[in-house]
């Protein structure tokens, strides 16, 4: 009766406790910066694409590492601009709330390559990894979508591979995921890792698994290519902001049968990762079993794309 009684209890709190992620938007989170210091608005992820390519950024206190991944990305974004002008693009760095010079940093290279290619989306409160995400996409113009991390660790020019990934499995109405994945690399973070790390590691693995979404080795690499509707159609539905958000676009893509390609990247550890070991993966745990639990009860339902204030 006592393991019933529990989750029973687990159930309860996992349905009273269900919320939906905030996409409302504080009126300074409605404009951008241009270059002279006008204010503009952003547009909606509901409008049709006019880029070919988005690049979202999500960074919390990141006025160190992020000028090294800006400066990679955009030298790779700009040379492949010069190959082929009908390659369009524009980079959303989204400050999460920093402390720190974030903001400014960023608007350096607004001023530098201009608001057309480049827009900082400040954002009032933090929200989590997944909320600034989930911001910058809604306002983005792309064809495609890529969520990048600041730090630099994927290697910007792997964009390639993923993009060749999408293409192999966007059969159906421009629906399709590709992910960027270390699960190649696994062997020798293991033998760098401390036992206790590589125990967490393996134990949200198998929680992923068992809980929420199957056939994809390294659902947490911050380095994934969507469709605009893909993008569109997942993030509508997105609950969770904080650092177990990737699981849940995935398992919602699964719900809604969209393609997933996963494909190996090169990916370097950067020093200074805002991810506090035992305590991060305490919580995400906990978030990939209410994942289950929220949609499996009804709480949390998969949503149409709504047009949002």
């Amino acid at each position: 009766l006592g393991p019933v009684l529990l989750g029973g209890q687990v159930l309860v709190i996992a349905h009273l406790t269900a919320g939906m992620a905030n996409l409302s938007r504080h009126e300074k989170e409605k404009y951008f910066l241009t270059a002279t210091g006008e204010t503009r608005p952003f547009p909606s992820l509901h409008d049709p694409h006019s880029r070919e390519l988005s690049v979202v950024i999500p960074a919390y206190n990141e006025e160190l590492r992020m000028p090294v991944m800006l400066d990679e990305a955009m030298e790779y974004l700009e040379s492949r601009q010069k190959k082929n002008s009908s390659f369009t693009y524009e980079v959303i760095v989204v400050d999460d709330g920093s402390k720190d010079k974030t903001t400014e940093i960023a608007l350096e290279y607004t001023k530098k390559y201009s608001a057309d290619k480049v827009r900082v989306l400040t954002l009032v409160k933090n929200r989590g990894k997944g909320g600034a995400v989930l911001m910058g996409t809604l306002s983005s113009r792309g064809r495609l979508i890529l969520m990048a991390d600041a730090d630099g660790a994927t290697k910007f020019s792997d964009i390639e591979k993923v993009e060749a990934g999408l293409k192999d499995v966007n059969s159906g109405p421009n629906m399709a995921i590709a992910c960027g994945s270390r699960a190649h690399l696994e062997k020798d973070s293991v033998a760098q890792r401390s036992l206790f790390r590589t125990f967490l590691m393996y134990g949200f693995h198998f929680l992923v698994w068992f809980f929420c979404v199957r056939g994809i080795r390294d659902t947490q690499c911050g380095f994934k290519l969507f469709t605009r509707e893909a993008a569109l159609r997942t993030f509508s539905s997105l609950h969770i902001e904080r650092w177990a958000f990737d699981v849940e676009l995935l398992y919602i893509a699964q719900c809604f049968k969209i393609p997933i390609a996963e494909v190996a990247v090169n990916w370097t550890e950067i020093e200074g990762s805002k991810l506090v070991p035992f305590w991060s993966w305490l919580q995400m745990g906990r978030d990939l079993i209410f994942i289950r639990l929220r949609y499996l009860t009804g709480a949390w339902k998969l949503q149409s794309p709504q047009k949002t204030d």
